[in-house]
């Protein structure tokens, strides 16, 4: 049963699940597409007041930036696309602005209430 599982699942990862497998990208067009992807994220976000770092002490700080959480949270959902095979136009670049622009966006307006801060260690209890 367990080599029928392996065997399926195998296949599907062969086929790409939906018979895509003849899309292919180089590595010269993944590298261009995730340096698209990044510079979109930063760029988009100093435009939208994203200050370029956080507040100090940095290793502390909560606060968002456009060089920690944008262009992390911009690569990994590109490679989320990249893994499902899935490549829009222009191998890829298009689709890579795109989710650059879109995690700024992400970012700038949707980031703390998905991620709330934490509380200080004083606030939220009151000590007697």
């Amino acid at each position: 049963m367990f080599d029928l599982m392996f065997d399926t699942i195998s296949f599907a990862l062969y086929g790409n699940f939906y018979g895509l497998n003849t899309i292919n990208i180089s590595t010269t067009s993944i590298i261009l597409a995730y340096i698209i992807t990044i510079v979109c994220a930063i760029v988009t976000a100093l435009v939208l007041r994203i200050p370029l770092l956080p507040s100090k002490p940095y290793r502390y700080s909560f606060d968002v930036s456009a060089i920690y959480p944008t262009p992390i949270i911009a690569v990994g959902i590109f490679s989320i696309f990249l893994i499902l095979n899935y490549a829009f136009i222009y191998n890829g670049l298009l689709l890579a602005a795109v989710i650059g622009v879109l995690s700024a966006l992400f970012v700038k307006y949707l980031f703390d209430f998905v991620f709330p801060k934490p509380l200080n260690e004083n606030a939220g209890e009151d000590m007697e």
